[in-house]
């Protein structure tokens, strides 16, 4: 069965930045087919439009759908699959600087505290978005200066997640320098 890999961007990103056309080339080396969807309006995220072209993108979910999210790439990942009514099991989802409870340094004007306020404090049922996942890894970085250490609670309680912590990487992006991240690579070809 052809195995699918979706990374999802996160917030005023895109699917050229940083570790994204790295890790799609080094995946497609190993026989996935990797879909990188550039999400709607990324300057300005709301929930209900990305879960849709998450959705539009996968089309129908199975044992050999992978999912990599990058910071509200991540939430967005299990937003999607809190929605879905299907009882399909995936192959797995890596979340790096991922989210659910807290953010710093961001929300500095209106519009970042009216996206910031939609992504946390819109009820998220965890359980039903487990009910899809297989097996799933979080990567956090100790001195990430927008996702602070202690989002890694809800992976591990909500999500049985395997956690595991990067020194000095930051927040992961292109603009700091990451180019390249051979961990996910690793881990979605051992899921």
């Amino acid at each position: 069965m052809l195995k699918r890999v979706f990374i999802i961007h996160g917030w005023d990103g895109c699917p050229e930045e940083g570790w994204f056309p790295w890790l799609k080339r080094e995946l497609e080396a190993n026989d996935f087919t990797v879909y990188i969807p550039q999400m709607p309006n990324s300057a300005e995220p709301r929930i209900a439009p990305w879960v849709a072209e998450i959705s539009k993108a996968v089309g129908k979910l199975d044992s050999s759908t992978y999912f990599v999210g990058h910071s509200l790439g991540c939430q967005a990942i299990a937003r999607y699959l809190e929605q879905d009514r299907t009882d399909a099991v995936i192959g797995g989802a890596v979340f790096v600087a991922g989210f659910f409870s807290r953010l710093t340094n961001i929300g500095n004007n209106d519009l970042e505290k009216n996206v910031v306020k939609e992504w946390l404090e819109t009820p998220l049922d965890f359980r039903k978005a487990r009910r899809h996942l297989n097996k799933s890894v979080a990567i956090f970085s100790d001195d990430d200066p927008f996702v602070p250490m202690d989002n890694q609670r809800e992976f591990i309680t909500e999500f049985g997640s395997d956690i595991i912590i990067e020194n000095g990487a930051q927040h992961f992006s292109g603009n700091t320098g990451t180019l390249e991240l051979p961990i996910v690579k690793d881990l979605i070809l051992r899921m």
